[in-house]
């Protein structure tokens, strides 16, 4: 299985209510290096008009092998790895620091 890091874009499969129906769509690794096979992801969207607070759109959204405009979701979620389709690309330094600023205010540790 591979190993993932802080700050990869990865493409995850996002079982919804009843897990039977899944979901492929981009997020952002998370936590630091650990030895669980879990991983703390933030979603991303493509859909980046209405934003809530802490939400905010990828500077370098290319950089970090996405095709369109992206926006980081407001939310975390724990997933497995075996729920990782692939690593497509890792957020620019630029954009790491923003979501760790986001994550610090969505927990109120700011």
């Amino acid at each position: 299985m591979p190993n993932y890091s802080k700050n990869d874009v990865v493409l995850v499969q996002y079982p919804f209510s009843g897990v039977s129906v899944q979901k492929v769509r981009p997020a952002v690794v998370v936590n630091a290096p650990h030895v669980s096979h879990d991983l703390l992801v933030v979603p991303l969207t493509s859909k980046t008009t209405s934003l809530l607070k802490g939400e905010f759109v990828l500077t370098d959204w290319t950089l970090a092998g996405l095709n369109v405009v992206t926006a980081v979701k407001r939310g975390i979620y724990t997933v497995h790895q075996s729920l990782i389709i692939k690593r497509l690309g890792k957020l620019s330094h630029a954009d790491s620091q923003k979501i760790e600023v986001a994550l610090k205010e969505w927990l109120g540790m700011s």
